[in-house]
């Protein structure tokens, strides 16, 4: 039987820090282009706690320059065999 994909939340979460900080972007940074009240949400993502929602995927594919492909990690079967 084929394994299903799982996103690897921990690992998205490092791609969007990195892709963060390539951008020059700070936290409070995309809490403004969001209009976020509170930061919490971008911490989550970034400590891979929570995923965006796929309309803040759009939104930073198009802020990083990149697209969401490169945004999610997605486990392999090997990843999760010794996991």
């Amino acid at each position: 039987m084929e394994m299903i994909p799982m996103i690897d939340t921990i690992g998205t979460g490092r791609n969007i820090t990195v892709l963060r900080k390539r951008a020059g972007l700070s936290v409070a940074d995309l809490q403004d282009i969001f209009g976020f009240a509170t930061p919490q949400a971008i911490y989550k993502w970034q400590r891979g706690m929570t995923l965006p929602t796929i309309d803040n995927l759009v939104v930073l594919a198009t802020v990083f320059g990149v697209t969401m492909d490169e945004i999610i990690v997605v486990m392999s079967q090997d990843t999760r065999m010794t996991a």
